[in-house]
């Protein structure tokens, strides 16, 4: 093709409409569109290359060695890290706490979230109010939130003092030096702070509800409940499926609130797999062994937030 006939091209694709334009011309069109598209995508690749993806990979190899992380021996050892971790009391430990968390989480949260957006949904004068107020822990920092909850919870703070002033001393605990509750603790200082942003998500679906279809369903009978579960709730699919990613996936990598709050005490009762990769690689001189931890958080996030999607999204996508 000539020069002047690819300038007249280039003025005809300018001028006349994509669909009267010979089929020709619209692939050459395309190619041209996706070939220039492409010198858009490459900086941005090659950053993600060169600054996160080959710096894992490398970090990732060292799970397969001995390395303290300061020596220069690096002898490959296999998987006896990851064997290491199944016969590892504290690592057993610091999985069954990573879990348990998760899943308080994700249930008492949402749960708590779903309850909060449905009271702030009405029509009552202080809605908005209440959302900002309800709102606000979401948007202090982890760091914070540990530390305020952390001096909350001591055996001479507000909590125990409350009770105490209310005659109920039989509710006092060393909140955080209990084993037998610290982690828990941990859960409701955590819920606290972000049942209000899933109440946020919630609210954003609760507004795509049709409100003649309420209606409809009231004059038919139906009651609060059942107005919920067949009307409100498949609506709400989205913003379940997305606060229980969110949750859950926070609960599986939860590190500042543990740390500021518990360092993973007392003992290791309250040692999640986050606390344990950091104490390993950065306290204990055990480099691949928390590397292989972290290797090994990182598949439990991708099965259960993959599996998660999955399921929730034939659930939203059969309403």
């Amino acid at each position: 093709m000539s020069s002047a006939q690819s300038q007249s091209l280039a003025v005809a694709e300018a001028a006349a409409p994509a669909s009267v334009l010979p089929r020709r011309a619209r692939k050459l069109s395309a190619r041209r569109i996706g070939a220039v598209s492409w010198w858009f995508v490459v900086p941005a690749l090659a950053f993600y290359l060169f600054v996160v993806l080959w710096p894992s990979i490398e970090g990732g190899a060292y799970a397969f060695t001995n390395w303290d992380g300061l020596s220069a021996t690096k002898d490959f050892v296999g998987l006896a890290q990851f064997q290491r971790i199944l016969t590892d009391p504290a690592g057993v430990g610091a999985v069954v706490h990573t879990l348990l968390i998760a899943v308080a989480i994700t249930l008492v949260q949402n749960l708590v979230g779903l309850l909060l957006a449905l009271g702030v949904h009405t029509k009552i004068k202080s809605r908005n109010i209440l959302r900002v107020a309800l709102f606000t822990p979401a948007v202090i920092t982890p760091v914070a939130t540990g530390y305020l909850w952390k001096y909350l919870m001591t055996p001479d703070g507000a909590i125990n003092q409350i009770l105490g002033f209310f005659g109920l001393t039989w509710l006092q605990h060393d909140w955080l030096g209990d084993a037998n509750i610290a982690l828990w603790s941990i859960v409701a200082t955590v819920v606290w702070q972000f049942a209000g942003y899933s109440m946020v998500i919630f609210l954003a679906g609760l507004q795509g509800v049709p409100e003649d279809v309420l209606e409809a369903s009231t004059l038919d009978g139906a009651g609060p409940f059942r107005r919920f579960w067949y009307v409100v709730r498949p609506e709400l699919a989205p913003a379940i499926t997305i606060n229980l990613m969110l949750s859950i996936i926070g609960g599986l990598k939860l590190f500042d609130q543990v740390w500021v709050m518990t360092s993973g005490g007392p003992g290791t009762s309250t040692d999640t797999m986050s606390t344990l990769i950091y104490k390993n690689a950065f306290q204990f001189g055990d480099f691949s062994y928390g590397i292989a931890m972290a290797l090994v958080l990182t598949v439990f996030v991708a099965i259960l937030s993959s599996a998660q999607y999955k399921l929730l999204g034939k659930q939203g996508g059969s309403k």
